[in-house]
């Protein structure tokens, strides 16, 4: 709205003179200038009122606003929350065993406590098993290997002894202990320091923190032709979810980008937030459906279908709730009981995938959502009206999951692979370069898409250090789903 020159104060004596007509065109301008006051006060307002559950804050942003002294307030009657930690009848995990048997130690009685004696029957009369997993009393081995060149002694050629693989050339670590330390770093989070405290505790040894930093570049150079792999074989997937977060490279805001799927999770270090990125990751175009928030970068991105984040537009009508002028709490909640009532209906479908009653409620769903639109938008306020013009705009992106309930009507898929670069972020407050910012891509690349894929990243690092250092013996692993076309 374009901002509006306030008319200058007048005195009484002044206005009585005023002719009729000036003064109808005074009180006009000041109408105006007072709606666009109303609607600058509930901009505001809808902005000092945000927090993780009616925005796209981060729950960490919360804490920021709660009191010391502020309770819990207590459960409704029939509506109590659970408590935490395991529920009554859980089977727990840990009590049925590990699944295998290391070590087996007998442990039999050395004196009778009633009488002293020292001698008992060679067979029990009763036995108590238990299963206990321990640190090994060395968790690391240093091993020294003496590497011979021996002469032939049928041709005399001289022949060095092959040493095992997972020994690479003069590292000083291991590929599984390599593997361990970038996985503590960038998915259990330890700092250099922490890591380097754990190796004492463990081994005993002394590890400079150079040589961990070598280790995280080593990894992600040997990762990075999977990685590519894996980023080209996402630019023809059917459906795909994007999401991207802020990144602290030398003080400079950068972008960490995702896109992922059911079995794999690609982050990108972007130097933008804008159209560039996508494309970067995507293509030009998309041949499939995408998935994301209500971002203006991706409205208007050529593909195939797009499916905004419901989630999304729920917490913007909750926020519509907290405004308590007009009709903006009755409107919100129309809204807000609609979108649940969305989710709960494809909850259904996918529990039951009853495809006949999930058509019929469709049917009757639309309906119902373009009669609110309809009833609503004369009487929304300056944020209902944005979220309801949006809603009727791009009403095919905001409900595209209706008529094809295989794409989620959210996008808490990317949300959730993202939150592990964002705890990253948080805990080494950004990278050093770029080189390094595109590194942390590639290793987080590699822990979310084995994870997505039931696979070990351990296992995956090790393969392609070994691969690396041989490649005429052992393949490059790949990250592409097995099941993939």
């Amino acid at each position: 709205m374009k901002p509006i020159q306030i008319p200058a104060i007048s005195e009484r004596e002044k206005l009585v003179l005023t002719p009729t007509e000036k003064l109808v065109d005074l009180v006009l301008r000041q109408q105006e200038i007072i709606q666009q006051l109303l609607e600058e006060v509930e901009r505001l307002k809808n902005k000092v009122n945000s927090d993780s559950r009616s925005s796209s804050k981060p729950p960490s942003s919360d804490i920021h606003k709660r009191s010391e002294q502020q309770k819990a307030s207590p459960p409704q009657e029939g509506k109590g929350k659970r408590k935490p930690g395991g529920q009554p009848g859980h089977p727990g995990k840990t009590r049925q065993g590990f699944g295998r048997i290391d070590r087996h130690v007998v442990v039999r009685p050395s004196e009778c406590p009633g009488c002293g004696g020292t001698t008992f029957a060679e067979t029990p009369t009763r036995v108590r098993k238990y299963q206990v997993a321990e640190l090994a009393e060395q968790a690391i081995e240093v091993v020294l290997y003496e590497q011979h060149c021996c002469e032939c002694g049928t041709c005399g050629l001289e022949v060095w002894g092959v040493l095992p693989p997972e020994v690479i050339g003069t590292q000083s670590l291991g590929a599984g202990l390599q593997t361990l330390l970038v996985w503590l770093g960038n998915y259990g989070h330890l700092s250099y320091e922490k890591q380097q405290e754990l190796l004492l505790e463990l081994g005993q040894i002394v590890v400079g923190t150079g040589t961990l930093q070598a280790t995280n570049v080593r990894l992600s150079k040997a990762a990075k032709e999977a990685v590519t792999q894996l980023g080209l074989w996402v630019k023809d997937c059917e459906h795909v979810q994007a999401d991207e977060t802020p990144w602290l490279v030398k003080g400079v805001k950068e972008w960490m980008w995702v896109i992922c799927g059911p079995e794999f999770c690609v982050f990108h270090a972007g130097d933008t937030r804008s159209r560039a990125e996508l494309e970067t990751l995507l293509g030009k175009s998309f041949a499939g459906v995408l998935s994301s928030d209500d971002f203006s970068v991706y409205n208007g991105y050529p593909v195939r279908a797009q499916q905004k984040c419901l989630a999304h537009l729920r917490r913007h009508f909750k926020k519509v709730i907290k405004l308590k002028h007009g009709d903006n709490p009755q409107l919100g909640q129309v809204f807000l009981n609609l979108i649940d009532a969305a989710f709960d209906a494809h909850r259904q479908w996918r529990e039951t995938q009853d495809e006949s009653a999930y058509r019929n409620w469709v049917a009757g769903f639309k309906l119902e959502v373009q009669t609110a639109i309809e009833q609503w938008l004369p009487k929304a306020g300056y944020a209902a009206g944005l979220l309801l013009r949006s809603l009727r705009k791009k009403a095919e992106q905001w409900w595209y999951f209706l008529d094809h309930p295989e794409v989620p009507p959210d996008n808490n898929r990317s949300e959730r692979s993202l939150r592990l670069a964002v705890t990253k972020r948080k805990v080494c407050g950004g990278s050093r370069s770029m080189e390094g910012f595109a590194q942390t891509a590639i290793l987080l690349t590699v822990i979310q898409t084995c994870r997505a894929q039931k696979r070990s990243a351990f296992e995956f690092f090790k393969q392609v250090l070994i691969s690396g250092n041989l490649p005429e013996l052992y393949t490059m692993p790949s990250l592409i789903p097995r099941n993939s076309p």
